[in-house]
């Protein structure tokens, strides 16, 4: 499975981390875009190796307090769905 994983972080671009974000009802500013694109693409490993220990609240200064929210949501959604494949 993580070989699928790191193939798909791999091809990942700004454009479907856009995409995923709009589809989800998260309008990120260019800023915050391109934070969440570079974070992701470097710290995706760690994030998966320990989900648990991934603090959003470190990073709530790169997001409007509305994006921060309805990112949380999604990070606490996505956490019940796939954590028996973590």
């Amino acid at each position: 499975m993580f070989h699928i994983i790191e193939r798909y972080m791999n091809l990942l671009t700004k454009e479907d981390v856009q995409k995923f974000a709009i589809k989800n009802n998260v309008n990120l500013s260019e800023e915050e875009l391109e934070f969440t694109y570079l974070f992701v693409k470097k710290n995706w490993r760690n994030i998966l190796g320990n989900p648990n220990g991934f603090q959003l609240e470190r990073y709530k200064d790169k997001f409007t307090e509305e994006n921060f929210q309805k990112i949380n949501r999604l990070i606490h959604e996505y956490r019940i769905k796939y954590q028996s494949f973590l």
